[in-house]
């Protein structure tokens, strides 16, 4: 499966559409303004929110929270850095770890889990700013899940820059 997002197309807020590979429209990355903390929601095409992200209040480290349902699901944030790379750790409840890494500023990174690929993001495959892919390579993956992973890690990297809006 592969999914096309148009990363804040007119630079109005947080909103953004994301496209299935036939340009179909299939989720809405909603950012709510006039929050106490960054809050974004993943919502299908008839507006029911699928997943929600929001900033975790009082973390040492700048950390992102996934939840479904009021319940949380995973927690992301900034594993190590070096000098190319950028390294996140997205920990599920249920004990599972996902590794992120990459240029995440690029839009070019791996969601993995124990050495397997399950999720790569990129902009090669596009020519349009802001634009990048998201290509699952596993069957079984949950897409709004390893979406919600990317909008996070994208956001904590621009953050960490200093790209606040």
């Amino acid at each position: 499966m592969r999914l096309l997002v148009r990363d804040r197309l007119l630079g109005i807020g947080d909103d953004y559409w994301i496209e299935d590979d036939q340009g179909r429209k299939v989720f809405l990355v909603d950012g709510k303004a006039m929050r106490l903390r960054e809050t974004f929601e993943l919502k299908d095409m008839e507006g029911r929110v699928l997943i929600d992200i929001h900033a975790k209040m009082l973390s040492v480290r700048d950390t992102m929270v996934i939840e479904r349902d009021d319940q949380a699901l995973a927690t992301v944030k900034r594993k190590r850095l070096s000098l190319l790379r950028n390294h996140y750790r997205v920990a599920l409840v249920d004990g599972t770890e996902l590794d992120v890494s990459g240029k995440i500023l690029d839009r070019e990174f791996a969601i993995e889990y124990d050495g397997e690929l399950l999720a790569d993001i990129s902009r090669r495959w596009f020519t349009v700013r802001d634009t990048y892919g998201l290509q699952i390579t596993r069957d079984d993956a949950d897409p709004a899940l390893l979406l919600a992973i990317a909008v996070c890690v994208i956001r904590l990297a621009e953050k960490e820059r200093g790209d606040e809006d």
